[in-house]
């Protein structure tokens, strides 16, 4: 790939940045089977890597929001042609074609070095070191609960008090968080029983832990429950359907699989449906995020340092030194146990 230059942006207003971290997760996996991902214009090959975190290194005469040195995260989708696009929500836009770094159309950051537009880089704290490669995921998960605060202001009245999140994995970990520092009750579900890495980080944010293996959404919901929020996080969708019978009533389930199968299941339809009717329940996805959601997450991320010191830090399982390692890293999103964070290291400050 030819070195990219700050002056390639329009304006005067380019940024430089020396790629420090990237991380990987299960878009990157899928992209590799080919179950989605499309290249950019011109090229027969498409840079993987969409979380991302890195140091500002140039900046055009333009450029006022940025100094050299400063920590900083590219968000992932640029704008295309439809109306929310131009609003600065291209996460909603209504375009069959959509431009997402490392994902489609747009080359990703796993390289040493991209150029961008301040409108696109947020910055991060230094203090948060590392553990802000995990901005990325984070700002989906804002948008979601986010989302769903936003649809039940419907309610007047409501406050949420209970929550489900299915799954732990860095989805699933970050959404408990996200939920703990709401005040909310959690049970985090997933297929692995302690004593696990995953189980102790829910533990350490004071929610509990249950394995499916032994505890189903229908009695965790009856021990726990109602839940006013189901965040699912496991890229299982039939189980989708289980929770929405589990909802409780006035309910918000949020959806953030991606998943690109082929799988079907008999549901019992016309009960799901009655319930969601007569019980003034939601059901919403969430996929990528604007500048809002970035801007949130990284108030969660922070906030998160000061109250549970060294848990971000804990999810960052599997470090790969060196872009020449990349085989190793892409190799790990498949170990087992299943790591909860790979990442891959490019550069050192």
């Amino acid at each position: 790939m030819p070195l990219p230059r700050q002056e390639d942006m329009p304006d005067g207003r380019g940024v430089l940045v020396k790629v420090l971290r990237v991380g990987l997760d299960g878009t990157d996996r899928e992209i590799i089977a080919g179950q989605y991902g499309a290249t950019p214009s011109g090229y027969n090959f498409l840079v993987l890597g969409h979380e991302n975190l890195g140091v500002v290194e140039q900046v055009g005469p333009g450029v006022h929001e940025f100094a050299l040195g400063d920590h900083v995260v590219a968000m992932v989708r640029h704008p295309g042609n439809s109306p929310y696009d131009a609003m600065g929500i291209p996460d909603m836009t209504t375009d069959d074609i959509y431009y997402e770094h490392g994902i489609s159309r747009l080359h990703g950051f796993l390289t040493e070095y991209y150029a961008d537009t301040p409108e696109c880089l947020v910055r991060t704290p230094q203090r948060l070191g590392e553990a802000a490669v995990l901005l990325e995921p984070a700002s989906i998960i804002e948008k979601g609960i986010m989302q769903a605060y936003e649809i039940q202001r419907r309610l007047r009245i409501w406050r949420p008090q209970h929550a489900a999140v299915l799954g732990a994995g860095p989805v699933g970990l970050l959404a408990t968080l996200a939920l703990r520092l709401r005040g909310l009750d959690v049970v985090t579900l997933a297929l692995t029983e302690p004593p696990s890495l995953n189980a102790d980080l829910v533990a350490a944010l004071g929610a509990r832990h249950l394995s499916t293996r032994r505890t189903g959404l229908t009695a965790a919901s009856n021990a726990f429950g109602p839940f006013d929020i189901i965040f699912e996080a496991t890229g299982f969708s039939p189980l989708v359907f289980e929770a929405m019978e589990t909802l409780g009533k006035n309910g918000v389930l949020v959806l953030s699989s991606v998943t690109g199968g082929g799988r079907k299941v008999e549901v019992p339809a016309d009960a799901i449906n009655l319930g969601f009717v007569l019980g003034n329940k939601v059901m919403l996805g969430t996929v990528n995020a604007n500048r809002e959601h970035f801007e949130a997450a990284l108030k969660d991320l922070v906030m998160a340092e000061a109250q549970y010191p060294g848990w971000l830090s804990r999810l960052l399982t599997n470090r790969v030194t060196g872009l020449e390692n990349y085989r190793l890293a892409l190799e790990l999103l498949d170990a087992t146990p299943r790591p909860i964070k790979v990442f891959v290291e490019v550069a050192g400050e």
